[in-house]
């Protein structure tokens, strides 16, 4: 999951300030589970942000909403009036749901809610860990499972390195070492020989590296004629 968090409350204020009529919109799906910009969060926005301006004596209008998935243009849909309506949108979601506001209203001024962190699976309560880069060519069959890109704080694909001691990182002793892992892990599953084959460089063409990656699959993609269904029953 898309792991992210919420704004200080004065850097959000000092970013809508100018703005009469501000609609704040959250998301259901990612930042919702990691307590960052479900409805609970945006309602406590609202409320801290209407407090914070009568107190400065601003007059401003905030009004909050959820949608399903801000990263879908089908919900974003549903509340289009309410942002073509507003001075300006304050997305509670992950930087893909605010960059699909802007994309579908270019005209308009969505700005961040949330500072949008990492790819992050939960540990325990109120903790998560990055445990995936996206880098579009994943090798963890090769390292038991363990992803050395997003671990290895030195991205390394052969490991572990000279600086690793008692199964943490040099580089932050509170950090297990990812190659440390993988060999445990390997161990573990009886494939240790794979610890001794050397990596060749990775093909970092199908990473952001290259720019915007765009993924396509053609056995989901709509045909013409169910694409003219869709549009002509809006």
């Amino acid at each position: 999951m898309i792991v992210a968090e919420r704004k200080p409350l004065e850097e959000i204020a000092d970013m809508i300030a100018p703005y009469k009529k501000v609609t704040v919109i959250g998301c259901r799906s990612c930042v919702a589970i990691c307590l960052a910009g479900g409805e609970k969060e945006v309602d406590m926005l609202v409320s801290a942000m209407n407090l914070k301006n009568r107190k400065d004596g601003r007059d401003q209008v905030l009004e909050g909403l959820v949608v399903e998935r801000q990263c879908e243009k089908e919900w974003v849909s549903e509340v289009e009036a309410k942002i073509l309506g507003s001075d300006l949108v304050l997305s509670m979601a992950c930087s893909l749901g605010a960059q699909t506001i802007g994309d579908m209203h270019p005209s308009k001024l969505v700005f961040p809610g949330l500072n949008t962190g990492m790819f992050g699976v939960p540990e325990e309560q109120g903790v998560w860990s990055e445990k995936c880069m996206g880098c579009g060519n994943c090798i963890i069959h090769t390292t038991g499972g363990i992803c050395p890109i997003a671990r290895c704080a030195k991205n390394m694909l052969n490991g572990p390195c000279g600086g690793s001691s008692d199964g943490k990182c040099e580089v932050n002793l509170d950090v297990d070492c990812a190659w440390y892992a993988i060999h445990e892990r390997l161990k573990l599953q009886g494939r240790l020989e794979l610890i001794e084959t050397v990596n060749e460089p990775k093909d970092w063409s199908t990473s952001h590296s290259g720019g915007r990656r765009i993924y396509e699959r053609e056995d989901a993609k709509l045909t013409p004629h169910q694409k003219r269904g869709k549009e002509g029953s809006r």
